[in-house]
């Protein structure tokens, strides 16, 4: 089979700052000021041309940080991402420009994807249509609510046709009519034999919809499978979590990051 996705040993450092002077300090100052905070820890998985993905994970996982990486707009701290073909992201507000109007934004993206005007003005009006937006297309996007942002920036992504799709949490906001409707294109982009990455809360939506899954856990890979094989286990995790006190949960965390400092090879 051919590689859709190829990320090695992928790592994402971020620096926590106290306040805005330890943040300027780290700037103009040879000593190192702030914390250090891995979202990501030597990640790797390879996706196949056709498979579609759920990453699963609890808030702080790094599930986001690793879509926005391997769909380009979020550099890698280290580690490699080799993509096969054009990567689109959905997420709310992801890549529009809150100043410009829907239609402003629709020709903007469109012409950064390569499109030349002609095929823009060719594509436009179905991009408008599969949004609902309406009047609201000419209206500036930082009026706009997060579910028509998610709309827009669906509707976009959907119809220049992407290699590979990766939907982050794109389908959570707005009305249950149009999360049906994209999950119908989803389902209609997976029969075409398209690469997507699905990442969601919704563990049936996961079920529904995709093959495999990665399980992430404070930015480690917790598990890389088959969707009937790691779902059981996440979800068996999942209700076991939520029975945690904050105590039990703060120390499971603290144990997590120690195995972090290990996976990178940090003294414990």
């Amino acid at each position: 089979m051919e590689k859709a996705i190829i990320a090695k040993n992928i790592t994402k450092k971020y620096k926590l700052y106290k306040n805005n002077k330890e943040r300027i300090l780290d700037l103009i100052s040879p000593k190192s000021y702030g914390e250090d905070f891995y979202a990501l820890a030597d990640v790797s998985f390879e996706a196949e041309k056709g498979d579609v993905i759920g990453f699963l994970g609890i808030n702080g996982s790094g599930k986001s940080t690793l879509s926005n990486i391997v769909a380009g707009i979020v550099p890698q701290t280290s580690g490699s991402v080799e993509i096969n073909g054009q990567a689109s992201l959905i997420a709310v507000s992801a890549g529009l420009k809150k100043e410009l109007t829907g239609r402003e934004n629709i020709e903007l993206k469109c012409l950064m994807l390569g499109f030349s005007e002609k095929e823009i003005k060719e594509m436009e009006p179905d991009i408008i249509e599969f949004s609902e937006l309406g009047k609201f297309i000419d209206q500036p996007v930082k009026s706009y609510s997060s579910g028509m942002k998610s709309r827009l920036g669906f509707a976009i992504s959907v119809t220049v046709n992407p290699d590979i799709l990766i939907i982050d949490e794109a389908l959570s906001v707005g009305d249950k009519a149009f999360a049906e409707k994209s999950l119908a294109k989803m389902l209609e982009f997976k029969e075409m034999g398209k690469t997507m990455i699905f990442v969601s809360h919704s563990i049936g939506q996961v079920k529904q919809f995709c093959d495999k899954v990665l399980w992430l856990e404070f930015g480690m890979v917790k598990e890389f499978g088959e969707v009937n094989k790691v779902v059981p286990r996440y979800e068996k995790f999942i209700n076991n979590w939520k029975k945690k006190s904050k105590l039990e949960k703060d120390a499971y965390r603290k144990e997590a990051y120690e195995r972090q400092k290990s996976i990178l090879k940090f003294p414990v």
